[in-house]
């Protein structure tokens, strides 16, 4: 757009600031948490050992709560969207899925607790330069989810944090990569060049992205009305030339209308009569005609004599070259009278 270096863009630019997101939940660890059937186990466990003490023996009663003690720090259970990352003596030992199992209690440690379920980042960029050196700023959304839980716990210290700043750092490039028409208008493309480029650096990190969506472009106010006006010029141009196309073809009807009306005076003098019945047919409408517009309606005699002599023209060329006007069809003969009366 050739009014772009035309602009200045100290201009106020209209911020659009996205909600804030809810803090994301923070990664359970496995040694400080107890899932309800841990803790029920155990705390059978624990009436146990009471009862044992009290009726049989307090040794007894000691062993069944040390037991009590192993279950409740060694019995875990994970959901069916959570992975449990497991080191032992600081080595990874396993990565366990939904449903229960058992650790070795000191020797074992849960290191984090992964989400598998596809989550949303919103991010943007203000006053990100495009390649045409238009300052916009731009909203967007990422939907993700960790498809590796292993490197999502050892390959990086935050994951959370790391898609944030990277899906910022890929939507400015992106932005100073692209013209402000390109950016305007194919944003479908934008969104598939943000997934590759977001893809490509998390995908070592364990995290897939599935979509990412530019919720909205702002632009600045002087380029808001600049684009208007040229919007507005096209309409108008547009406008303009179907305008004189319809001119055209209403002309070139008046035309041959006009050719019609000049050999049948009668056709015109209908016509009159039919437009003062148009505009009087509205009850209470007073219309005022010119008697000049009045006299011009009405078929003067010669315009009906030069009718006459065209329509009799052809009858009288006929009679110079000899050639026989065409007779009327022969009526059936009538029958007799005597016939008819019997």
């Amino acid at each position: 757009m050739s009014f772009i270096d035309d602009l200045n863009f100290e201009t106020p630019v209209r911020r659009i600031r996205a909600a804030p997101a809810p803090p994301a939940a923070p990664e359970r660890q496995g040694s400080a948490t107890m899932n309800t059937v841990s803790s029920f186990v155990a705390l059978l466990c624990m009436i146990g050992a009471a009862a044992v003490g009290y009726f049989v023996n307090p040794y007894f009663g000691g062993v069944f709560a040390v037991l009590a003690v192993c279950v409740a720090l060694s019995l875990k259970m994970a959901n069916v969207w959570e992975k449990f990352v497991i080191l032992r003596l600081g080595k990874l030992q396993s990565v366990r899925g939904a449903g229960l199992f058992l650790i070795i209690p000191i020797v074992d440690n849960i290191v984090a607790v992964i989400d598998e379920r596809i989550q949303t980042t919103a991010f943007n960029a203000e006053q990100a330069l495009t390649k045409d050196t238009v300052p916009v700023n731009v909203d967007a959304i990422i939907f993700w989810h960790v498809h590796d839980a292993e490197k999502a716990a050892l390959a990086i210290t935050n994951y959370r944090e790391a898609i944030d700043r990277v899906a910022q750092t890929s939507l400015r490039e992106m932005i100073g990569s692209s013209m402000l028409a390109a950016l305007l208008s194919d944003r479908k493309d934008a969104d598939e060049r943000l997934k590759i480029e977001i893809g490509a650096k998390t995908a070592p990190w364990g995290i897939s992205v599935s979509s990412v969506e530019i919720r909205d472009v702002a632009i600045p106010v002087a380029l808001q009305d600049a684009m208007s006006r040229q919007a507005q010029a096209e309409r108008e141009k547009q406008a303009r030339v179907i305008l004189g196309s319809a001119e055209a073809a209403i002309a070139s009807q008046f035309v041959a209308a006009a050719a019609t009306y000049a050999g049948h005076p009668e056709a015109l003098q209908l016509r009159a009569m039919n437009i003062i019945y148009e505009t009087t047919k509205e009850r209470g409408a007073t219309i005022l005609i010119p008697s000049a517009m009045v006299d011009s309606m009405n078929p003067s005699s010669p315009t009906l004599a030069m009718a006459l002599a065209a329509q009799s023209m052809p009858l009288a060329q006929q009679a110079l070259l000899g050639t026989p006007s065409p007779s009327p069809p022969a009526s059936d003969p009538q029958p007799p009278a005597n016939q008819v009366a019997a």
